[in-house]
C-alpha cells in the first residue's frame, strides 16, 4: 500500500473553522447568561468514567467508580446504583464468584468500562473492572438489576482494568435479538479475550446465551483473536479502541496500534503509535469482512497521526456547504496530536479533522478491489506475519490457519463489498 494512496488530508482547515464561527456569530443572537449546573460525586474515588443521554427523557447516565448514577437533564440525583468495591484479583479466571481462586485477594475499585442504552429493551448495559469484565443489565426507570450474566467464559468481557478500555456498538432489529459488537484492549491476554467480536443481546436479561458469540463453531467464530505469536515481536502489543459507531450496513471502531518499523536510513527497527479504522459487514457473523484502513491528518506539511477522541453526526446546511457533502451525510469529527511515540494523550500540538464517511468507505472499496487486483500487502501488525502480499493471499499458498487468522484475506471477491450484499 502506497504511502501517497493512504496520506489523508484533514477537510478543515483553521481559516474555515473562523470563517464559520465567524458565519454562526452572524447568524445568532447572544443568548443570556445562565447559570451553570453542577453534580458532584458521593465519595473522593468517585471519578466519573462515562456518560449517556436518554435521546427520549433526556435524563443522564453517568458510570463512575463504585457507582451508576441517574441524573435528570439538569443533574439531579434521581438514583444511584452501586457496583463495588468487592474483593478480588485480575489473575482470577474465571472470576472468584465462579470458581475457587488461590490468589489474594483484596478489596477492590468496580471502574466502569463501558456505559450503553439498549432502548429496543428499555435497559441499561454497565460493564465494570471487576471480575474480568462482566457486566450488569439495569433497567432505565430506577437501575433495577434484571440481570448479571458471569457463569460462562463468554460472560467475561475484558481484563483491563482502565476505563475506555472497551467500546460496544448495539446492532437492533425489529424481527430478531440484538447484536452486541465489543471491541477491547487485551492486556496481553489473547487466549482469554478476542480483540473484536459480536455478542448476542438476548431479550431475557437473565438468558443463558446473553453475551454469546453470535456464531461460534470449532474453525470459525463471530470474533477477532490477536494471535500469541504477535507479543514475542511486539511483548506489549494490543489494540486501543478509542471510538465505537455503526452507519449503514457497517460497524466501525477507531483504533491504536503499535508497529514496528524502520526509520529512513536505519537497519534497526523501533515501535510507532497508528491510527487504523476498522470496519465490519453487520451481518457478516465469520468476520469474514474485516478491513483496516490507516488514518490521520495533515496540515501545511505536519502529520497528526495519534487519534485523542472522534464522533460521529451528520453535517448541517453550513458545514455541508463547505464540504461538498448532503446535510445528511454522516461526519466523522476526529481529534488527533501530532507524533507517533507515545499511546497516551499527547501534550503536543492537536489538530481537529473532518472526515466524510462516505469518502472512506470509497476509499476502503479502491483498496479492496486494488488488493483483489495482487496491489500491495495486507498490513495487518496483529497478525504475527504483516507484510502477506495480495496476490500470494489470495492464490491462496499460504497455511489456512493463517488464512483463519486474517480474514480480510478472504474478502476480496466482491466490487459489491461497499454495501455487503455479497460475501465470500
Amino acid at each position: 500500500m502506497s504511502a501517497a494512496m493512504w496520506k489523508w488530508t484533514c477537510l478543515i482547515s483553521h481559516l474555515l473553522l473562523s470563517t464559520m464561527m465567524s458565519s454562526l456569530a452572524r447568524q445568532q443572537p447572544p443568548h443570556p447568561k445562565r447559570p451553570f449546573a453542577t453534580f458532584p460525586g458521593e465519595q473522593a474515588e468517585g471519578t466519573f468514567n462515562h456518560l449517556v443521554v436518554d435521546e427520549k427523557t433526556g435524563h443522564i447516565y453517568l458510570g463512575a467508580v463504585n457507582r451508576i448514577y441517574k441524573l435528570s437533564n439538569d443533574l439531579k440525583v434521581l438514583v444511584t446504583h452501586q457496583t463495588g468495591p468487592d474483593e478480588d484479583n485480575p489473575k482470577c479466571y474465571p472470576p472468584r464468584i465462579v470458581q475457587t481462586c488461590n490468589e489474594p485477594l483484596t478489596l477492590t475499585n468496580n471502574i466502569n468500562k463501558m456505559l450503553l442504552i439498549d432502548y429496543k429493551e428499555n435497559r441499561l448495559i454497565a460493564c465494570g473492572s471487576l471480575y474480568q469484565g462482566i457486566c450488569k443489565l439495569l433497567r432505565l426507570e430506577d437501575l433495577f438489576k434484571l440481570g448479571e450474566p458471569f457463569h460462562k467464559k463468554e460472560h467475561y468481557l475484558s481484563g483491563v482494568n482502565e476505563s475506555g478500555s472497551v467500546f460496544g456498538v448495539i446492532v437492533s432489529y425489529s424481527h430478531m435479538d440484538d447484536k452486541l459488537f465489543i471491541a477491547t484492549a487485551v492486556d496481553g491476554k489473547p487466549e482469554y479475550f478476542p480483540t473484536i467480536s459480536s455478542r448476542k443481546l438476548t431479550k431475557n436479561s437473565e438468558a443463558d446465551g446473553m453475551f454469546a458469540y453470535v456464531f461460534h463453531d470449532e474453525f470459525v467464530a463471530s470474533m477477532i483473536k490477536i494471535p500469541s505469536d504477535t507479543f514475542t515481536i511486539i511483548p506489549d502489543f494490543d489494540i486501543y479502541y478509542i471510538y465505537g459507531f455503526s452507519s449503514g450496513n457497517f460497524v466501525y471502531f477507531l483504533t491504536l496500534q503499535p508497529e514496528m518499523i524502520s526509520p529512513p536510513g536505519s537497519t534497526t527497527k523501533e515501535q510507532v503509535y497508528t491510527s487504523k479504522l476498522v470496519r465490519l459487514c453487520k451481518e457478516d457473523a465469520a468476520f469474514n469482512s474485516y478491513v483496516e484502513v490507516p488514518i490521520g491528518c495533515e496540515k501545511n506539511g505536519v502529520e497528526y497521526r495519534l487519534l485523542q477522541a472522534a464522533y460521529l453526526s451528520k453535517a448541517g446546511a453550513i458545514l455541508a456547504r463547505s464540504l461538498g457533502a448532503s446535510p445528511d451525510d454522516d461526519i466523522l469529527f476526529t481529534v488527533f496530536s501530532k507524533g507517533q511515540k507515545r499511546k497516551m494523550k499527547s501534550l503536543d500540538e492537536s489538530a481537529l479533522c473532518i472526515f466524510i464517511l462516505k469518502k472512506i468507505n470509497d476509499r476502503i472499496k479502491e483498496r479492496l478491489q486494488s488488493c483483489y487486483r495482487g496491489e500491495g500487502t495486507l498490513d495487518l501488525a496483529w497478525l504475527k506475519v504483516k507484510d502477506i502480499p495480495c496476490s500470494s493471499a489470495l492464490e491462496g499458498d499460504h497455511d489456512p490457519l493463517l488464512l483463519q487468522k486474517a480474514p480480510v484475506i478472504l474478502a476480496f471477491v466482491a466490487s459489491r463489498l461497499d454495501d455487503c450484499n455479497v460475501l465470500p
